[in-house]
């Protein structure tokens, strides 16, 4: 397939069913953001304990490491966009478990770990099946602009939400889940909207049926398998995020709404990369940006451990939110450029548990380092060992690091 270079970000928000999957998946990121503050500001505020904190990553990774390949066949098996909207209606249902135990005051860790967990569930599943409708709405010859133009929109929800939901917590702790009851289900009735091309079927009773093509698949790709395995070690050291919660707290001092902000910081990033990545797609030296945008993401963290004034921790964490969209973009458009479609459910499963692996265990990391450690020293050993990973990766994947074209 041709670099996707034929098909303007105007073009692509004039087709309705491709603009119906952005709102769709805004909302949806809009969602898990807000979720993220209310739950994180709430277990910390129940428990004080950075272990508790973590442990809310490794909760939410337990389903994804569990179901990866069910939800990856299901996505190839099923109507994706059918699988995305019960997905929806369930964490839906979840939240508004959530709202209803908080506004009685019944909630404890417990139940907040358990509605993680479920949560985690649905997005398991959610997860590949959207990965995988994005190639069969998207007009022809435009999916790395696509990509670049829906990791945007997603990331306008991502600056927003937090800061939403730090706001609503401020006026009542039940209410951030209200809201998010409602985008959810939005989010839903739009899914029911899509209108993608003819989804191609897997051959019963031969390999291409087997749940594990995709690691098959991946493993017979080292571009491929060392682009998600980069950002699986990498973010798992450099996932400073989790201690969020404590740097507004005890160090910046800045309380539910500073959360809030702090959150949104590497979205502000996210959307001003975007933009440019919507406007000029990276056409040379694919690989080789990849792992500058890694080294610079770990060059950020470090920044931001250090950090004891706001202003500064807020750039640093917009800076590492633009290196890592770098990162996505090319990862996410590599991965499906060299997936047929009848797989792109198995192998974008896979490469979600890697996704989740590096978020959800890298929270649990940094939660068990800050307890161990100290939350400044566990974030700077997180940045340092972002970056060595990404000077061993590069000497690993020679093949990847060569990858001169997204194509």
């Amino acid at each position: 397939m041709s670099p996707a270079t034929t098909v303007g970000a105007r073009e692509l928000l004039r087709d309705a069913s491709f603009l119906n999957f952005l709102l769709s998946r805004s909302l949806s990121r809009f969602s898990s953001q807000i979720a993220a503050v209310a739950i994180g500001w709430q277990i910390y505020d129940i428990t004080g304990s950075a272990f508790d904190l973590g442990m809310v990553g490794l909760v939410q990774f337990l389903p994804t490491a569990l179901l990866v390949f069910v939800a990856g066949h299901a996505a190839d098996r099923f109507e994706r966009k059918r699988v995305v909207q019960l997905c929806q209606i369930g964490q839906a249902l979840t939240a508004l478990l959530l709202a209803a135990s908080t506004y009685a005051g019944w909630l404890d860790a417990v139940q907040i770990y358990i509605a993680t967990f479920l949560i985690g569930i649905a997005g398991a599943f959610e997860s590949p099946a959207t990965a995988a409708l994005l190639p069969l709405i998207a007009p022809k010859g435009s999916l790395l602009r696509a990509t670049a133009v829906s990791s945007g929109a997603a990331q306008v929800a991502t600056i927003t939400g937090p800061a939403i939901g730090g706001f609503a917590y401020v006026f009542a702790p039940s209410l951030p889940y209200l809201i998010i009851v409602v985008f959810w289900l939005i989010g839903a009735v739009l899914t029911g909207f899509l209108r993608p091309a003819q989804q191609a079927t897997m051959k019963k009773e031969s390999a291409d049926d087997d749940i594990y093509a995709g690691v098959r698949f991946i493993r017979n790709n080292p571009a491929i398998l060392g682009t998600i395995s980069l950002d699986l070690f990498a973010v798992l050291l450099g996932g400073v995020v989790a201690l969020l919660p404590i740097y507004a707290r005890d160090i910046l001092q800045t309380g539910p709404l500073g959360l809030g902000i702090l959150r949104a910081a590497p979205a502000v990033g996210a959307l001003l990369m975007t933009i440019v990545l919507a406007r000029h797609t990276i056409n040379r030296h694919v690989g080789l940006r990849m792992f500058q945008a890694v080294i610079v993401f770990g060059a950020a963290t470090v920044a931001f451990a250090l950090s004891q004034w706001m202003w500064l921790s807020v750039v640093s964490l917009a800076i590492l939110g633009a290196a890592d969209t770098v990162s996505v973009v090319i990862r996410f458009s590599l991965v499906q450029l060299s997936t047929p479609d009848e797989m792109r459910g198995r192998v974008g499963a896979v490469n979600f548990l890697f996704i989740n692996a590096s978020n959800q265990l890298g929270q649990f990391e940094s939660g068990v380092t800050a307890a161990l450690f100290g939350t400044v020293p566990a974030a700077v050993l997180g940045g340092v060992g972002t970056i060595a990973i990404a000077l061993l990766w590069m000497k690993l994947f020679p093949a990847l690091r060569k990858v001169e074209r997204l194509e």
